[in-house]
């Protein structure tokens, strides 16, 4: 639940809204929201594209390491 952790984490700290991310890697709200709650993942290419919008390596957000 790494990534649950750290997506919220991030999302909060940047300051942006769930609607400008879902917009920014091109999926719905929904998805965003499903994100938040843990109830599903991103696909690979999906993960790329948010780790790019919020800045951070996807071995942070997938809790492989400590460093953004």
């Amino acid at each position: 639940m790494k990534f649950t952790e750290r997506f919220n984490e991030l999302l909060k700290i940047s300051g942006k809204k769930q609607v400008e991310l879902a917009k920014a890697v091109n999926v719905s709200k929904q998805c965003v929201s499903d994100y938040k709650s843990g109830k599903s993942f991103p696909s690979l290419e999906t993960l790329c594209l948010i780790c790019d919008y919020l800045e951070v390596t996807s071995d942070y957000l997938l809790g492989l390491s400590d460093e953004y």
